[in-house]
C-alpha cells in the first residue's frame, strides 16, 4: 500500500494513491544495493563481503542464522539473512546508513 495521507478539512482521514507509484496488483518495485565508486550492483554476498572488506567491515561468524559485519571503528554491526534472496530493502538501507556516500540504493 503507497500513497499520501491527506487530511480533510473535516477531520477525515483518506489515503490517496501517490503520482507516480506502482500500485499495480500491490507489487512493489524492487530495489538494488549499488556501490557508489564503481557503479556496481551488488548481487551476491561474495560481491558485498568485498566491498565491505575493502572499506575496513570485517566478518563475524557467530550467528549461524545471519551474516554479520562488524567496522572495529565504530559500534556499528551490520546483521543480514544468511539467504540472500531474503534481503530486503530495509537491510540495504542499513547498509546505506553504516556506509554514508559508499552504497546507494535504487529502483530495480
Amino acid at each position: 500500500m503507497s500513497g499520501v495521507w491527506v487530511f480533510k478539512q473535516n477531520g477525515v482521514v483518506q489515503l490517496v494513491d501517490s503520482p507516480g507509484s506502482d500500485s499495480c496488483q500491490g507489487s512493489a518495485r524492487r530495489k538494488v544495493l549499488v556501490h557508489v565508486a564503481t557503479n556496481e550492483v551488488v548481487t551476491s554476498y561474495n560481491v558485498l563481503e568485498r566491498i565491505l572488506s575493502s572499506y575496513g567491515w570485517e566478518r563475524y561468524y557467530d550467528d549461524p542464522d545471519l551474516l554479520q559485519f562488524h567496522k572495529r571503528s565504530t559500534v556499528h554491526l551490520i546483521s543480514l539473512p544468511r539467504d540472500f534472496n531474503k534481503l530486503k530493502s530495509m537491510h540495504m538501507f542499513d547498509i546505506v546508513v553504516k556506509n554514508r556516500n559508499i552504497f546507494e540504493v535504487r529502483d530495480m
